[in-house]
């Protein structure tokens, strides 16, 4: 993710907009990419001032929604067949396996998988194109679908920006002489309860020596 978010750092605001937006629609059509990793290092580069919040959000939920019902008409279109293709290209992610998986999920939970798949790593990418193949009603489909990719991006993106602002006020007011002292006080403690552990008797040990002894 750090890897992620220092490349996504090197693009000027508009970039990381639209990168957000593409990267995680393309993957909600059912194409296995590292959306969700970009919307958590797009919201930890809004804790720092790069980007706007507000603006990390509705990237995030726009393209969740059009990729998803892009997703939706091509597996409308395409079908079965479509998915075991995609199966057979990424074994990994849309294997036989997973491909089951998802489907009890959407036999089980009707339109409420799409909208709760959002938060899924594995229905986030299949949501949209199984909808389609099993023919779900379009109008029920969109629904779900808006619903989940507001939810998801807003509370994703605010969650992590109010977070990565309390850790940065944290660090700038802790002093490197406390930092120091926090981690010497971490490594002696560690040292201190595995020597605590070393000198502890094992009690099965005892029995079986008195055991042995009567």
């Amino acid at each position: 993710m750090l890897d992620v978010q220092h490349w996504l750092g090197a693009l000027p605001p508009l970039a990381v907009y639209l990168t957000v937006a593409g990267i995680i629609g393309v993957e909600s059509m059912g194409v296995p990419l590292p959306g969700e990793i970009t919307l958590l290092s797009a919201a930890l580069l809004a804790a720092t001032g790069v980007v706007e919040p507000e603006w990390v959000a509705i990237a995030a939920a726009l393209g969740a929604i059009v990729g998803d019902s892009l997703g939706y008409t091509v597996g409308r279109r395409g079908g079965r067949p479509l998915l075991a293709r995609l199966g057979r290209r990424f074994p990994r992610h849309l294997g036989p396996d997973q491909l089951a998986r998802a489907e009890q999920t959407f036999a089980r939970h009707g339109v409420w998988a799409v909208f709760f798949g959002r938060f899924v790593a594995l229905l986030r990418i299949l949501a949209g194109p199984l909808a389609g193949a099993l023919h779900v009603p379009y109008r029920r489909f969109l629904l779900a679908n808006a619903a989940g990719g507001l939810v998801w991006a807003f509370a994703t993106t605010y969650l992590l920006f109010h977070l990565g602002r309390v850790a940065e006020h944290w660090l700038k007011s802790f002093s490197w002489a406390g930092l120091a002292l926090a981690l010497l006080a971490g490594v002696g403690s560690t040292w201190w309860l595995r020597q605590r552990a070393h000198r502890t008797p094992q009690p099965e040990r005892d029995e079986t020596v008195s055991a042995g002894g009567r």
